[in-house]
């Protein structure tokens, strides 16, 4: 079956188990919730997701403090920029149970973790949650992250991904390890399941080696969901292959339109359907009762709550650079971009937004850590609905992940003010009608490995 992305656009919410969304300013708003240590506040923004319909709702991970910049977590910790990161699985585990349809994804590091122990874990997501997993793959990003696991420093980029490249193939085996009819449960002749339709993977390459089979039976989906969100060519190319969904970061809707397109030729020359994998935009929506409200609260945003040392914490931690010597105001040179090894790209993406300005550190920074960083929706429900209307017909996205300025209000106030727009244009479900989450979104249920080879081979 061919899949189209359809009438109807993709809704994700995008999240941190954390003291902040991922505006780093966002425990300092005045309605902001502050019992992110109880299972509850999950809970309860999951719950308000679900009365929205959203497709997904997927958590960030990072396994480290942001301590790159002056070499020390203080001021992450001080000024409160993600220096808390709850383990997800415990999370997305609680989130499961109460809820019905919306589907719980998590990032886990191809770089960090170990192909079985992933695998394991969102199979069993999946069998739990009445298949509703997803696996946002992630290669990780700083120094930081490797000094918590043994090491001194974090692998080149392209390694990196030959490593992500791998770990994938491998965890695709142990979720297809068990065919779909493997368990007989024949309790008269006392045959659990059939050895012949459970597989040893007996992987060996070149960073893993991994015998199998897995000790989940396969799941709802066949396999999760795969999410990713690789920005550079190489990260493209994966993504091209892997995901079901692609997670964006385009600053307005030119880039955004021509990332679509090149991203969308990118997965048919892999020789995949591009009308079965989901592009999907970061964005911001800050909705009010009327445009004076939402304006003023953006201007909250923008201005007061974030501290200009939370922001410069967040750039060290993102291009794995110590900004500590440099202050706010300096430019940011062509040596200062030959310098740094992960800050071109990013350079890159804020200049086509700016044009030709003078580019400082300040302005770099605020990209990382403000609503500067995606585009934003500001206004009232249907001026939001008509500008993700506009995006979404203009084929510069298959729907958005919107990032949340505040927890819950954020999506509270989307979903009070927006989704009933979007629900009268047509552009958003009024009821979930799959069981899976690759039903919801459309999805084919992926074929089994084992399987197809056998029938290659009776064939």
């Amino acid at each position: 079956m061919t899949t189209s992305r359809g009438d109807q656009m993709t809704l994700v919410a995008f999240l941190q188990a954390s003291n902040v969304s991922v505006y780093s300013g966002s425990w300092r708003y005045p309605s902001a919730a502050a019992d992110y240590l109880d299972v509850r506040y999950y809970q309860r923004i999951a719950r308000v997701l679900e009365e929205g319909m959203f497709d997904l709702m997927f958590f960030d991970d990072r396994l480290a403090m942001p301590t790159i910049y002056g070499d020390s977590p203080a001021d992450a910790v001080r000024y409160g920029a993600r220096p808390v990161k709850l383990d997800l699985s415990t999370v997305l585990g609680a989130v499961a149970g109460a809820t019905e349809h919306i589907g719980l994804g998590a990032t886990y590091s191809t770089t960090y973790y170990q192909p079985f122990h992933v695998a394991r874990t969102f199979a069993t997501l999946d069998h739990l949650s009445g298949g509703r997993a997803a696996w946002n793959v992630v290669t990780s990003v700083n120094d930081a992250e490797a000094q918590n696991f043994g090491l001194d420093e974090h692998l080149e980029h392209d390694k990196r991904y030959d490593r992500a490249e791998e770990f994938v193939e491998v965890v695709s085996k142990l979720w297809d390890s068990w065919e779909d009819d493997a368990v007989v449960a024949d309790r008269t002749a006392g045959i659990f399941a059939d050895p012949e339709k459970v597989h040893e993977v007996a992987h060996q390459g070149e960073y893993f080696t991994v015998r199998g089979p897995l000790t989940v039976p396969r799941t709802p989906q066949g396999r999760p969901v795969i999410i990713q969100a690789g920005q550079s060519g190489r990260g493209r190319l994966f993504a091209a292959r892997w995901a079901d969904l692609i997670f964006t970061s385009d600053p307005s809707q030119e880039i955004a339109r021509e990332h679509y397109q090149e991203q969308k030729d990118l997965i048919t020359e892999a020789g995949r359907d591009a009308g079965s994998v989901r592009l999907l935009p970061m964005v911001y929506t800050i909705a009010g009762e009327t445009e004076a409200i939402a304006r003023e609260k953006e201007a909250l945003f923008l201005d007061e709550l974030v501290h200009p040392m939370a922001s410069l914490t967040l750039l060290s931690e993102v291009t794995n650079h110590d900004f500590a010597g440099h202050s706010l105001d300096d430019v940011v040179t062509d040596e200062l971009i030959d310098s740094v090894s992960g800050i071109r790209g990013l350079v890159q993406g804020v200049r086509r937004h700016l044009g030709d300005r003078e580019l400082t550190l300040r302005m770099l920074a605020n990209h990382r850590a403000t609503l500067l960083q995606g585009p934003r929706f500001v206004g009232t429900g249907p001026q939001i609905a008509e500008q993700m209307r506009q995006w979404f017909e203009a084929r510069s996205c298959d729907g958005f992940v919107l990032a949340a300025t505040h927890f819950p209000g954020a999506f509270e106030d989307f979903v009070r003010l927006v989704v009933p727009e979007l629900r009268r244009l047509g552009l958003v479900r009024s009821e979930y009608t799959g069981r899976t989450l690759r039903e919801n979104l459309s999805l084919d249920r992926p074929a089994n490995l084992f399987t197809q080879e056998r029938h290659d081979t009776r064939a």
